[in-house]
């Protein structure tokens, strides 16, 4: 054969994830995402910490200074009126409606400065004081709306992807803090854009540096000031060394079981959402005043708490997982029914983000099943926070590395069942949409 015809067969080269990052001026790109990750750290650090203040005044100083040992049946009704009002003046007359509407997911646009003074008064109006919704969505707007200050004035007009990049990296960095890992954040964010090859690396990768260089940041804040705030965490509980046949076996049918209940609390907040375009303040103050039922409702019929209905559910997830044979099976119903109501009904009027909620109902899924034959509690769990996760974003690499990573100790034995869930759930959830689109 020729050196001619070798020549004629060699293939064209394709570009690869090496080219992505060896365009001129990307090393600058990096180190500008590096620098940003430190002031959203601050920022969100700051946030939180304000958020975790504020929570703590409603449901625990103030009781304990009329001298109450638990917040009493109507705790709640009062502080979510006053939440509903904040909420709808932020939608309806401030500049970014609030926020992202939670039922459409994930927000990743650029936020600019104009619309923070909005989101804050939503996120620190609305949260603290029992609406069942997150913080990463508000987190996420923060980091890109601080980034964007910063990136605007330096970003390269040669480079016009260069901004966006970077707006995206600073929600990464934001989105580290609430979920104490930046692998956890990157992959959200890789997810959600959704992208491949070569431009998956040039959007990762800055994604990956600024979150770890602001949780850095983020981590030695706490230490540093004293001061406290919550990120997602579960208990070192102790589990099986690997799941036995029954938990895979009951994995799959929970799986759909919540994933049609999570199709129904969507469906809940999209209804409530059409209604909120025409009337978003009134919308926002009925929605309170419906999830403020709900915990009375649980309160008087249970002897709970209420605040185990409102708010995210970040709290009672702890103690939820370390100490489920304390609840019975009705304390367990009632809570998923009421939680989901009050859920439904805050992601479409109300102003958050919706994964928090949805761990903690697939938490309380998972153990109201535990007592099945042959499943036991923390396969039970495991199954149920994947399942609710991939079910409500619906991303199911995220769903499967958050709920792994929350597993600690127990992730490497139960990775088999959180992965079945995930699949089961996501590839159900998307048959439904699918139907019912088609119909």
């Amino acid at each position: 054969m020729s050196a001619h015809a070798g020549e004629e067969t060699q293939p064209d080269r394709t570009e690869g994830p090496e080219d992505a990052v060896r365009t001129r001026g990307y090393v600058g790109l990096l180190l500008l995402a590096a620098a940003i990750g430190i002031p959203v750290s601050l920022v969100a650090f700051g946030f939180l910490a304000l958020l975790h203040a504020l929570e703590h005044a409603v449901w625990e100083s103030l009781p304990e200074a009329v001298g109450l040992d638990t917040p009493p049946w109507w705790w709640a009704l009062p502080w979510l009126l006053l939440a509903g009002v904040l909420v709808g003046v932020a939608i309806r007359w401030l500049p970014g409606r609030g926020g992202h509407v939670p039922v459409d997911g994930l927000g990743l646009g650029a936020v600019p400065a104009s619309h923070v003074p909005g989101i804050l008064l939503a996120a620190l109006g609305g949260l603290p004081l029992g609406v069942v919704l997150g913080p990463e969505a508000p987190l996420l707007a923060l980091g890109s709306a601080v980034a964007l200050l910063l990136v605007r004035p330096i970003a390269r007009a040669a480079d016009p992807t260069a901004q966006a990049l970077l707006t995206v990296a600073g929600a990464s960095a934001a989105l580290a803090a609430i979920f104490g890992s930046p692998l956890v954040a990157a992959i959200f964010v890789l997810e959600a854009v959704g992208l491949a090859g070569p431009k998956l690396a040039r959007v990762i990768l800055p994604c990956l540096l600024a979150s770890g260089v602001g949780a850095l940041v983020f981590t030695g804040m706490g230490s540093w000031t004293g001061l406290s705030i919550s990120s997602l965490s579960l208990p070192e509980i102790d589990g099986p060394q690997r799941p036995d046949l029954g938990d895979v076996l009951w994995t799959v049918p929970l799986a759909v079981v919540i994933a049609v209940g999570v199709r129904q609390v969507h469906h809940v907040g999209r209804w409530v959402a059409r209604v909120a375009e025409r009337r978003p303040a009134g919308t926002a103050l009925a929605a309170a005043v419906v999830v403020g039922l709900c915990t009375v409702a649980y309160s008087l019929l249970t002897g709970r708490s209420p605040e185990e209905v409102a708010l995210s559910g970040q709290g009672l997830l702890e103690p939820l997982v370390a100490d489920a044979h304390a609840w019975s099976l009705a304390a367990l119903v009632a809570l998923l029914l009421f939680k989901s109501i009050a859920y439904g009904v805050s992601l479409g009027a109300l102003r958050g983000g919706l994964i928090f909620p949805a761990l903690l109902l697939g938490a309380a899924a998972g153990v109201l099943v535990s007592g099945l034959p042959g499943y036991g509690v923390v396969p039970a769990v495991a199954a149920g926070m994947a399942a609710a996760t991939a079910s409500i974003l619906p991303f199911p690499v995220s769903s499967a590395v958050l709920v792994i990573l929350l597993l600690g100790p127990n992730a490497a034995a139960m990775a088999p069942v959180v992965l079945i869930a995930v699949v089961v759930a996501f590839v159900f959830e998307q048959v439904i949409v699918k139907e019912r689109r088609g119909a």
